[in-house]
């Protein structure tokens, strides 16, 4: 007989049926995944993250960090999960997780790491994250709320190029603020204990830390310089690590399970697997020198006023004035085949010139401008907006003050820069090469100081210099100190 089950009975079925045992803690965890579907979710994520960031072109790089990736994995409290850890070609200095397994780290974390401990200590970071299922508990809890799944990250917002937009439509919760405290100090003392069962040295996740908030606090000091806001992790940079009691002693439990015996992190090797790597912007993604922005493969070459600092990502270019005070957005479509510039600008952007237009026709490059009203978050601004068509590509550069009153000041810096895009000159092709990192030895004359004048990093070479080199903010190497220095 068909019976309707009671509805606090049919509620408790329900919870149960959604309840799973944490790996970790042994307790039940209100989840809506079931380990198959969390293994299937990073599995089709994964391309998705290849595409939007690349893999760093170095195999013998991908292999290390798979290998110290595999050697935590096979102590975590989810070992038969099949892992996946990715070296991923980006600038922006992040680490996370996708459920399932899959861990990257970007270059732009990478080069700042001093030690294989610490590369051991992001990744064990980011395997607490999937071993406790801390994606699988936010998307249950996002659940009821129909805001779908999260991304596990270390990322600081602020830090590198500082716009990870929310990827595939996820919310962007995880990705951009960590997962809260206590399961970021979770993640922390899991990935301690896994450094220390794997022969690593607990210690080093907080050296991570101290990175993190160098950058943290370098970025804060770039932001206000710059007159930008500056939004910093809500809660995992409020103390100093040296300062965190709850941090050193999950660290401090993990160093005591650490067996006597060699310790992996002895590998000397560590710093000289950086040599040649990349610094900042890679060849397809354009080159940033000064207010100059070189593409090799696009051929292109733009000019941006003085002072401005520029700022790359996949999707656009975006070129700031001192303080702020005004705002400029470069991006790139394919050119289409009927329609002229303003035709473009007016039909397929659908904006309207508050005036005439000007034309921006150089040689074989049409172009247009128009001053216009412009959409945005905020509400609307008007701004000034150009179509350059060079080759089979459509450059698109929006400009807006912050002050609407004062389009009249910034508007001939708007028009110059769309007129500047030009083909490379051989001597600018070479301007397009990637900066990379060198080693040397510092003796006891050298100062950070003197490596940044004579540094290819443009802006603020010395604070870099000294971030990469865990200098900050105003230390000095040591004699027989190895330095990585940009070039």
């Amino acid at each position: 007989m068909n019976r309707l089950l009671p509805p606090l009975l049919l509620l408790s079925c329900l919870l149960l049926s959604a309840c799973a045992t944490n790996p970790v803690s042994g307790r039940q965890n209100f989840v809506m995944m079931s380990t198959d579907k969390e293994v299937r979710t990073g599995a089709q994520m994964h391309p998705q993250i290849v595409q939007q960031y690349g893999l760093y072109n170095n195999q013998a790089l991908q292999k290390y960090v798979d290998r110290v990736g595999q050697e935590l994995a096979r102590v975590s409290h989810r070992p038969e999960l099949n892992y996946r850890f990715t070296l991923l070609d980006s600038p922006v200095i992040n680490a996370f997780a996708l459920p399932g397994g899959y861990i990257y780290i970007t270059r732009g974390l990478l080069i700042y790491l001093n030690s294989v401990d610490q590369l051991a200590a992001v990744l064990g970071h980011e395997l607490g994250h999937v071993t406790a299922r801390h994606s699988v508990q936010q998307q249950a809890a996002a659940g009821a709320a129909n805001i779908g799944y999260t991304i596990g990250s270390i990322l600081v917002p602020g830090l590198g190029s500082a716009g990870v937009s929310d990827l595939f439509n996820v919310v962007s919760t995880g990705i951009l603020r960590g997962y809260g405290r206590d399961h970021e100090l979770e993640a922390d003392r899991l990935g301690a204990i896994y450094l220390a069962r794997a022969g690593y040295e607990p210690e080093a996740m907080i050296d991570v830390i101290r990175v993190l908030k160098d950058q943290d606090s370098f970025a804060a000091e770039r932001a206000k310089a710059e007159g930008r806001e500056h939004q910093g992790y809500h809660g995992l940079f409020s103390t100093h690590p040296d300062n965190d009691d709850r941090l050193h002693n999950v660290v401090g439990t993990a160093a005591a399970l650490a067996e006597a015996g060699p310790r992996k992190g002895l590998d000397k090797s560590f710093l000289s697997r950086l040599d040649g790597l990349v610094f900042g912007d890679s060849s397809h993604q354009g080159i940033r020198r000064n207010n100059s922005f070189y593409h090799k493969s696009l051929d292109i070459r733009v000019q941006f006023p003085d002072q401005w600092t520029l700022e790359n990502s996949a999707k656009q270019l975006t070129a700031r004035a001192p303080e702020g005070s005004a705002v400029m957005i470069m991006l790139s479509d394919t050119r289409p085949e009927n329609l002229t510039p303003l035709q473009y600008i007016t039909n397929t952007m659908k904006l309207k010139p508050l005036a005439g237009h000007q034309s921006l026709d150089i040689k074989n490059s049409p172009g247009a401008s128009i001053q216009t009203k412009i959409p945005s978050r905020s509400g609307i601004q008007v701004g000034r907006v150009s179509v350059r068509y060079l080759g089979e590509t459509a450059y698109i550069f929006l400009g807006v003050p912050k002050d609407q009153n004062q389009l009249s000041t910034y508007d001939s810096e708007f028009l110059e820069a769309a007129r500047s895009l030009r083909r490379l000159t051989p001597a600018e092709a070479k301007l397009a090469a990637p900066l990379q990192v060198h080693l040397i030895t510092a003796n006891s004359h050298t100062r950070i100081s003197q490596l940044a004048e004579g540094s290819a990093i443009t802006n603020y070479p010395e604070a870099q210099l000294r971030l990469l080199n865990q200098l900050y903010p105003d230390r000095e190497p040591v004699p027989g100190q190895t330095l990585k220095i940009i070039r």
